[in-house]
């Protein structure tokens, strides 16, 4: 081969390597693919982010009702909040704590801990706590529930049971 051919030809061959690289089309191809991955997983990502919210709530109630049954067993009867001393703040970025009756009487008939959202969207709780006595040995033992909404709020609300009760009432048991 002559020298002058050999030249040229290795010139096209490194022009045409510069000019490699992704046609409009295929650029299309790549953006489609991903916006249908992001419309097929972004549903499932926020339902993700609020049931993660919605834990914060079931994790201070129940922390709150094994306080309340806590107290009972040191003192004989209910405590207000702040006789409590668990470090849940009353209210959150999701959600309002309270009690129900706000200020215990002796009676110990009951206390319901309320967690109100502030979140549209988020399912509100309700901890029940209550003493029962024992007919034959004349003992008082506690009881504890943690009852949930079984649809989540459209806006900002407490739950139906907000008394104290011994029953979830029209809201979903999780147990004791």
């Amino acid at each position: 081969m002559k020298t002058e051919f050999k030249t040229k030809f290795l010139q096209h061959l490194n022009i045409k390597k510069q000019e490699e690289g992704f046609t409009l089309i295929e650029l299309l191809v790549v953006v489609i693919i991903i916006g249908i991955l992001a419309a097929v997983a972004l549903p499932s990502l926020l339902s993700q982010a609020n049931k993660a919210k919605q834990v914060e709530a079931r994790n201070n109630v129940g922390a709150m009702n094994r306080a309340q049954q806590a107290f009972f067993l040191e003192k004989g009867q209910f405590g207000a909040y702040n006789d409590l001393g668990v470090g849940i703040q009353t209210e959150t970025t999701n959600y309002k704590y309270e009690f129900s009756p706000a200020a215990p009487t002796t009676a110990n008939s009951g206390i319901a801990i309320l967690a109100s959202t502030l979140t549209k969207g988020l399912k509100p709780y309700t901890g029940l706590v209550w003493a029962e006595v024992d007919a034959t040995t004349s003992q008082s033992t506690t009881r504890a529930l943690l009852c949930e909404e079984k649809l989540p709020k459209a806006d900002a609300g407490g739950p139906t049971v907000a008394a104290p009760a011994v029953a979830c009432g029209a809201m979903v048991n999780l147990g004791e």
